[in-house]
């Protein structure tokens, strides 16, 4: 658990730890240090011992129809995998320099921006990061001369003394007419009226339809050029409506999670660079996005982040707490408008972990899987000609993904009651395949970790169970990090009703899942 140090020591290591990611990132070779370069000829050595003395049951006659099955799935998951790789280096090595190369020449010819607004809410953030975050921001529109209306949208006096101080003291040479601060003090809880609030009174000011608007964390910090790197794509391309950012984590908790926040953004940048092959993304990151603001404005768009909602069968009409990012997205989404990703401008995630950290784990995990699951459902329902094949067909692959990734353990257990010694075959499988893939995500991370083969399997097993128990449960919704706001949480008759018919519901869907891979193994027979 982390135990928050005093003010000058955490901004001390927060210096260097920024200093440590802002370095030139290595060849890929050159990123593997001695430890877990022996660490990876330990896995290879073990791995070719498990293959000389461990019987090979995967094509025992008893378990042969389990191999089948368990090899097409893994075809297929490596072949996701594999076409998710050759798209984001076709995007990285032979789209993207075109792109950069031609907004760059805008950006030095003169073009910016009429004016940009930036809307950032923060709840009791830590001041050294709110400072660092203003500061970043101000650094950089003051070098880049644009007319800036910075909002912040905040709960409390605290965190708006802190920010008022820093830019009265920080501040004094940026002329009013360049850089104007706004303090919003959202008068109803949650982030999502907070934003609301702010971005009616940007439509207020009458903001241009070609005016910038930056949506962004409290916590989240500018790296070099971001505001030329991002702001430069709207002058390329006219039709581009949105974009979101690389993202770096610096995490004060267990190293194990920042192990696991680093896997999971080297996740996210092969994904983010695939997806934005087709011109879209799944998801604006609330961290950081930068939108045109003709759709920001638009009453609908605004009523969406304050009331996004989902009429549900068995919950009935119930408002999303959080997932803000996706309610943005599913919105531009639905209207066919144009989104990227740029890969050379990264915003810095400061992530403090101050309660345990498999819990904060499985939160995340609920928040995020709640949040994609009650938007996947009606993205999906946009249908494939609203959207590029491939984007439909990635929210499609999300919902089926948390079942097939249960086959594998599952069957790898049955097989051994048919086939004694057949999980031993599969922990093999599972192993090198693990490997596979996290030799190509190194590709996309600053440094190796031998560590990521294991966090990623236990990633997958656990994000796979919190998704089947939330696709059951999608009106709960808990984030501890805005002032432990919950809902679904009900007590009424009614209530304890539907949480028992939501436990029925997903009882009766497990039971008949294991069901039916018992039948398929042979383990039981039906009954007629």
């Amino acid at each position: 658990m982390y135990e928050p140090e005093s003010e000058y020591a955490f901004d001390k290591d927060l210096t260097t730890r920024l200093r440590d990611l802002q370095t030139p990132i290595k060849p890929y070779w050159a990123r593997w240090s001695l430890p877990h370069f022996l660490a990876l000829l330990a896995v290879i050595t073990a791995f070719y011992w498990l293959l000389a003395n461990v019987p090979n049951r995967f094509l025992d006659p008893n378990a042969g129809h389990i191999t089948v099955v368990l090899g097409t799935l893994g075809l297929w998951r490596f072949g996701w995998w594999f076409t998710h790789s050759i798209r984001a280096m076709i995007y990285a090595r032979f789209k993207w320099p075109g792109m950069r190369q031609q907004a760059d020449a805008l950006w030095e010819a003169g073009w910016r921006p009429k004016r940009l607004h930036i809307q950032m809410t923060t709840y009791y953030e830590e001041p050294s990061i709110t400072k660092r975050v203003i500061g970043s921001i101000l650094g950089q529109i003051r070098r880049e001369r644009i007319p800036t209306t910075l909002y912040i949208g905040t709960g409390s006096a605290y965190d708006e003394m802190i920010i008022r101080d820093f830019v009265q003291t920080y501040a004094q040479d940026i002329p009013d007419d360049l850089a104007e601060l706004v303090f919003i003090r959202q008068n109803q809880p949650g982030k999502r009226m907070a934003i609301g609030l702010i971005l009616r009174a940007i439509s207020r000011t009458a903001a241009d339809p070609e005016d910038m608007v930056i949506f962004m964390d409290g916590d989240a910090l500018f790296g070099d050029d971001v505001l030329k790197k991002t702001l430069s794509m709207f002058a390329y391309d006219p039709e581009l409506q949105a974009l979101t950012t690389d993202e770096e984590v610096i995490c004060y908790g267990p190293q194990w999670i920042a192990k696991w926040l680093d896997m999971r953004f080297a996740q996210r940048r092969l994904a983010m660079q695939s997806h934005a092959l087709s011109n879209r993304v799944l998801t604006l990151t609330g961290r950081m996005s930068v939108f045109r603001a003709r759709h920001i404005v638009d009453s609908k768009f605004i009523r969406t982040i304050e009331a996004d909602h989902l009429n549900h069968w068995l919950w009935g009409r119930f408002r999303f707490l959080s997932g803000d990012d996706k309610s943005t997205w599913y919105r531009l989404l639905s209207v066919g408008a144009k989104m990227t990703y740029v890969p050379d401008a990264t915003v810095y995630t400061i992530e403090v972990i101050k309660e345990s950290g498999l819990m904060r784990m499985i939160q995340n995990f609920r928040r995020w899987s709640g949040n994609m699951l009650r938007n996947g459902s009606r993205a999906i329902a946009l249908g494939p000609r609203r959207m590029p094949f491939f984007i439909w067909w990635c929210v499609v692959d999300q919902r089926l993904a948390m079942w097939t990734m249960m086959v594998s353990p599952i069957m790898a257990v049955l097989g051994s009651m048919i086939a004694p010694g057949y999980f031993w075959n599969c922990l093999i499988w599972v192993l090198f395949s693990r490997v596979v893939l996290c030799l190509f995500l190194i590709g996309y991370s600053r440094r190796a970790d031998m560590t990521w083969p294991f966090i990623l399997y236990l990633n997958q097993v656990i994000n796979a169970s919190v998704k089947i128990y939330m696709i059951f449960h999608l009106s709960k919704q808990k984030w501890s990090n805005r002032g432990n706001q919950s809902a679904g949480e009900g007590t009424s008759f009614l209530d304890r009703l539907r949480n028992g018919f939501a436990l029925f519901q997903l009882v009766t869907a497990t039971s008949a899942f294991l069901t039916l891979l018992m039948l398929y193994v042979g383990l039981i027979d039906l009954p007629f």
